[in-house]
This record gives C-alpha cells, sequence and structure tokens, in this order.
C-alpha cells in the first residue's frame, strides 16, 4: 500500500476506514509521550518522528537533506507498522522492548531489526508504545546515532 501524501492528516485520511482509527490512536500516543524536539512530517512515505535539523543539522548520513529520523509509523498492505530506530540502535533499549511486549501483549512479537509489525489492531500495544517513545530524547539519540556510526 503506497500512500502519497504531503502532510499527516492526509496520510491518515489516504487510509482504509478500518485503519484510520488505529493510527490516529498510535499518533496520539506517540505525541503525548515523545521528548521535546522531535519533529512530526511525512518521512519515507510514512509519519515520521526525526530529529529536525535545527537540533542536528547533519541530518540522515544516507542523504543529509533530510532530518535524523528516530519513529516511523506506517499503513503496510497486511499490518501496521512502526519502525523505532532507536531499538536497532540500543540492544538495551531493545532488550527492554522485548521483555516488555512479552509481559504486555498476548501475541508473538513480530519484528525486524527496528521494525515491528501490528497484524491486529487489537493487539497494537499503545502504553507500551507511549513509554517507549518516551524513552530517548532527541540529544541521546544524536548520541546513539554517532556512536553506531562510527562503528561502521
Amino acid at each position: 500500500m503506497q500512500i502519497k501524501a504531503t502532510t499527516v492528516e492526509d496520510y491518515i485520511h489516504q487510509l482504509p476506514a478500518e485503519r484510520q482509527q488505529p493510527m490516529k490512536e498510535l499518533r496520539s500516543t506517540i505525541l503525548q509521550h515523545l521528548p521535546i524536539g522531535f519533529e512530526e512530517t511525512i518521512s519515507y512515505g510514512m509519519i515520521g518522528y526525526v530529529v529536525p535539523h535545527s537540533i542536528y543539522p547533519n541530518g540522515y548520513h544516507c542523504t543529509p537533506k533530510l532530518p535524523l529520523p528516530f519513529i516511523a509509523i506506517g499503513s503496510q498492505k497486511n499490518f501496521i507498522v512502526m519502525h523505532h530506530m532507536g531499538l536497532y540502535g540500543d540492544t538495551k533499549l531493545l532488550q527492554w522492548f522485548q521483555n516488555e511486549y512479552a509481559k504486555r501483549v498476548p501475541t508473538k512479537l513480530d519484528m525486524g531489526k527496528g521494525c515491528v509489525r501490528f497484524k491486529k489492531v487489537e493487539h497494537i500495544p499503545f502504553e507500551l508504545i507511549g513509554d517507549l517513545a518516551s524513552k530517548i530524547t532527541p540529544e541521546e539519540w544524536i548520541r546513539v546515532y554517532e556512536a553506531n556510526l562510527t562503528r561502521k
């Protein structure tokens, strides 16, 4: 499912009806818990939460014209997805998330490196995602990101 949107509201409006409310709730949860400094935008064809150039002028190393990505949420053909770069870059955060997910959600975690897939909207752990969103400030994310860049 490829959505061509220029605003977050437009993105949500283009979703199938059964996906709109869960995506609104996911967005609201992230916005309520995300530390000050991150900005909401359309990023890589999804709703993105980024460190803006005003805080991190270098931008994303793959495409420096783009701000540094942190979280993205989107609707794919068979699931809702959350990409969380912190889970990819911080093993302690990843372990915490995996442990908490197992405690709070009745289904097995469907996850790639930093990509979490939710095939059933009723199993989206909104409270856990809020907790996760609150755990890293933009400055902490920049430190983790740069530490991982220097390892490569």
